[in-house]
């Protein structure tokens, strides 16, 4: 078990069919011990059965707009492990007026929500759980292709996953100095509940199967066994970069 013993925080779970979820459920198989945080009451009635399905320890509260509630998760991890091993944030979010059209048109309280809940948070967080990650640990987030290229309607979140990406190089210095690695996975289109938010979804996963060297749409536990590798001490070498886990769309041309 390449995870065995250690202690693993999830931010982002919000049903069987997201990322976060494939990620779990992976750390659980290899040993990991889980626990999950949710932002609001109705994700925490999807959660229950998740945490008990996959053993979760314990569960907590924590809107990461919150300085408060980052704090008080805090609190609550170090009453119950006193330490973490991993930290998993697969947390993003825009209002859906910014995810169609033209990206000129995105309002300035869009474009900073969308900064905020989806690169800002992984600061804050870090930030918070610095001093209980122990060295030799992992801190892991989620970006997508559209933080280095143009994808249509993507425009303020692709915004924001760039700076998710600068955010994971600057923090990888940081939290080095700690022996804490840190990374960003950069995952194919998955039929996710923030997924549907994207006007023209499905057109994309269609070019994906055409034109990826793998001819397929990646899954939620090909993420999963990545962010197992750079969980593990397997990757005890790696920090500051980014993964693709996209059947390699990413690397094709015109």
């Amino acid at each position: 078990m390449l995870l065995k013993g250690k202690k693993a925080l999830i931010f982002g779970v919000v049903n069987d069919r997201s990322i976060a979820y494939g990620i779990a459920k992976q750390f659980k198989e290899h040993g990991a011990r889980l626990a999950f945080s949710y932002a609001v009451d109705p994700i925490k009635r999807r959660l229950d059965p998740i945490c008990e399905e996959l053993d979760g320890e314990f569960m907590f509260k924590c809107d990461v707009t919150s300085d408060e509630d980052i704090e008080a998760g805090v609190e609550k991890v170090k009453e119950q492990w006193g330490d973490v091993d991993i930290l998993v944030h697969s947390i993003a979010y825009a209002d859906r007026e910014d995810l169609k059209g033209r990206f000129i048109d995105t309002s300035r309280k869009g474009y900073g929500v969308a900064l905020d809940v989806s690169s800002y948070s992984l600061v804050a967080l870090c930030r918070a759980y610095e001093q209980m990650l122990n060295p030799g640990g992992s801190v892991l987030t989620l970006s997508y292709y559209g933080a280095g290229k143009v994808v249509a309607n993507y425009n303020a979140m692709g915004v924001a996953k760039a700076a998710l990406e600068a955010c994971v190089r600057y923090l990888s210095v940081d939290l080095g100095a700690r022996g804490v690695r840190i990374n960003s996975i950069s995952a194919g289109p998955v039929k996710t509940m923030a997924a549907k938010g994207i006007s023209g979804f499905s057109t994309i996963l269609d070019k994906i199967e055409e034109k990826a060297p793998l001819h397929r749409n990646i899954t939620i536990e090909d993420v999963g066994k990545c962010a197992l590798y750079l969980a593990s001490d397997l990757s005890t070498g790696t920090t500051g970069d980014v993964i693709f886990v996209d059947s390699g769309y990413n690397i094709m041309g015109v």
